[in-house]
């Protein structure tokens, strides 16, 4: 009796599998869009970068590339590509720990900092603001040397002015850029 339902069980098996085998074909999933990767992090660029995303879908990477300096790419959500690595700011100083990306009212604004064992804690050097509007294609920046680095941005809700601060116990530090006459020199303001 057990042998017998052993049999049938195999028997029932294999028409099944006969059944799946030669059965109808299985629907074709429909593809579903590829979310796009993030630009690789190398050996070359360490591990410090950032990426924002716009309201719009576009997207902006920026990272240390080790020895060359501060990279920018950005995607664009209708061609679904990112655009080739750009040059923002070169030197060959270490990068520092982090980069601070944000955007407003389409316009894109950064903050970069590099020095001598930087990434260790010690202090930066080399303080770029950087701002973009429209495309991303163009950024402006500007250096501030022999400084803590910029806080924060505030961005107008039109996108037409940036503000760059830092507030510390003995300087306060400002940096304006416009989009009618890019960024003005830095102004610091000493505690007496």
């Amino acid at each position: 009796m057990m042998r017998a339902a052993s049999t049938r069980g195999l028997t029932c098996l294999a028409l099944l599998a006969a059944t799946v085998a030669c059965g109808r074909e299985p629907a074709v999933a429909r593809p579903s869009p590829a979310p796009s990767p993030s630009p690789r992090i190398t050996e070359e660029t360490g591990r410090f970068q950032d990426e924002l995303t716009l309201p719009d879908g576009r997207r902006v990477a920026m990272q240390y590339k080790r020895g060359r300096g501060l990279f920018e790419q950005h995607y664009d959500p209708g061609t679904g590509t990112w655009s080739h690595p750009r040059l923002i700011y070169g030197t060959k100083t270490d990068p520092c720990q982090s980069i601070k990306l944000q955007a407003k009212s389409g316009t894109a604004t950064a903050i970069a900092n590099f020095g001598r064992y930087c990434a260790d804690g010690e202090p930066p050097t080399e303080s770029i603001a950087a701002v973009a509007v429209g495309d991303l294609a163009a950024w402006d920046h500007h250096l501030t040397r022999k400084f803590d680095g910029w806080a924060r941005a505030t961005v107008t809700d039109d996108g037409r002015r940036v503000t760059f601060v830092r507030n510390a116990t003995h300087v306060r530090a400002r940096l304006v850029w416009t989009s009618a006459g890019g960024f003005s020199d830095a102004l610091f303001t000493y505690a007496e």
